[in-house]
């Protein structure tokens, strides 16, 4: 494809002394949509895919508001006799891997040597719908109650494994379960395998399904949800004084990741590099950030000096952002200790879409990807008044327009896990 106009300049020098990994493919299963562009334009003009769970919903009464994916039938991803008791978070994995691997233009074995593409894919809670289904079933029919398809339904490397059967891959497989850093470390990984030369292409990103009534009663209980507007568009206010917790969400994101020598050998146009990732734990609390945010902070530094960049290179920050008061608070402390008096301009995504759990750093990778190769930075939704202690460059309102020559974007998660991910304009001799 040609170049779009108005591009990202091109990345820093010493960003390339160390080799990334080319963004060839996207695919996406969100709130917002499916297509990537389609998924960026929704973004990009501030719309929300936050709505109130109709009847008949699993979670319909436990939820005020939710962030839903369309609908995936079992038949359009996998065989017919295949789809007896597969979880939802494997179906919307394999519905993303699928586009992903088609926007890339990638066939496994004709494209790729099987035994060179890897697969990583991460969720939060894996089957975790199929399992409460499978158990109250135990409870009303005793043993034969239970499907012997539960186990390859359900389990969290599932996903992982059904996109490594579909698609003929033979190489490194794996998943990642790191809460709602996840997703990003998936991603992460990918990128560690190309530059440690272990991989020519990998599938990698997250999913999660976990609007269903156990996991939406202990969120509620944990008083972490958003409550208490009447239009459940407005209830995703990350960084706004008037937030009061975030909004849970479902969907998946797979990216291909490819060696630029392996994409431009087959005519591959890239959307953004992967030129640097970092990773911490606060050791401070299994539910809880450092109020002071050094986790944070530590997870960006590492993820600069991965990618050769200073901070001032970076132009843009997708924020883990969830609307929570802890979370917000720690992460603007450790933009502000990391950047200085240089803030980068900051959005959340998660204003529009929810928090996708396990599959949220993998589909805001796509996001920053494709602001990077796009120039164009989505708002925070429903951001209308700032909390004074998140003072950050927010992008609020309206989408900025800014040629990047690096962007990051931030995961988080229960447990102290934090990953930075940090990408630039592509390698490959053609651009998305």
């Amino acid at each position: 494809m040609t170049p779009v106009p108005g591009r990202a300049a091109p990345a820093a020098d010493s960003a390339r002394a160390r080799p990334g990994a080319v963004i060839t493919g996207i695919g996406l299963v969100t709130p917002v949509g499916r297509k990537p562009a389609e998924v960026f334009e929704a973004l990009a003009a501030g719309r929300s895919g936050i709505r109130a769970l109709p009847e008949g919903h699993a979670a319909h009464g436990w939820l005020e508001a939710a962030g839903t994916a369309p609908a995936i039938n079992g038949r359009e991803v996998l065989p017919p006799t295949e789809t007896r008791c597969v979880d939802r978070f494997v179906l919307l994995a394999l519905a993303a891997a699928d586009d992903a691997l088609a926007d890339a233009g990638l066939v496994v074995g004709r494209d790729a040597d099987p035994r060179r593409v890897a697969v990583v894919l991460a969720t939060g809670g894996g089957g975790l719908e199929t399992f409460e289904q499978q158990s109250h079933k135990r409870l009303e029919r005793g043993r034969p109650g239970v499907s012997p398809y539960l186990l390859p339904g359900m389990l969290s490397n599932m996903a992982a494994a059904r996109i490594a059967i579909k698609h003929g891959v033979r190489g490194y497989s794996s998943a990642v379960v790191t809460a709602c850093a996840a997703g990003a470390q998936a991603v992460a990984e990918g990128l560690r395998l190309i530059r440690a030369g272990d991989a020519d292409v990998v599938v990698c990103g997250g999913s999660e399904s976990s609007l269903h009534p156990t996991i939406a009663a202990a969120f509620t209980n944990a008083r972490a949800l958003a409550h208490g507007w009447e239009d459940p568009e407005r209830s995703s206010r990350p960084f706004d004084g008037s937030r009061n917790g975030f909004v849970l969400g479902e969907g998946s994101a797979v990216l291909v990741l490819e060696r630029t020598a392996h994409a431009d050998a087959r005519g591959a146009a890239g959307y953004a590099d992967l030129i640097g990732w970092g990773a911490s734990t606060d050791a401070h609390h299994p539910t809880m950030p450092r109020p002071d945010g050094e986790g944070a902070a530590d997870s960006m530094r590492s993820a600069l000096a991965n990618a050769g960049l200073a901070p001032a290179d970076i132009g843009y920050v997708n924020a883990h952002g969830t609307g929570t008061r802890l979370g917000d608070l720690a992460e603007a402390t450790a933009l502000r200790t990391v950047f200085g008096d240089d803030q980068p301009a900051v959005s959340s995504t998660k204003g529009s879409t929810g928090h996708l759990l396990g599959a949220a750093g993998a589909v805001e990778a796509a996001v920053t990807a494709l602001a990077v190769a796009r120039g164009l930075l989505p708002p925070t939704a429903n951001l209308e008044s700032p909390d004074p202690g998140c003072d950050l460059d927010h992008v609020r309102g309206r989408a900025r327009a800014v040629p990047l020559r690096a962007a990051l974007s931030n995961a988080f998660a229960f447990g102290g896990h934090n990953i930075s991910l940090i990408f630039g304009p592509p390698s490959t001799c053609a651009a998305k």
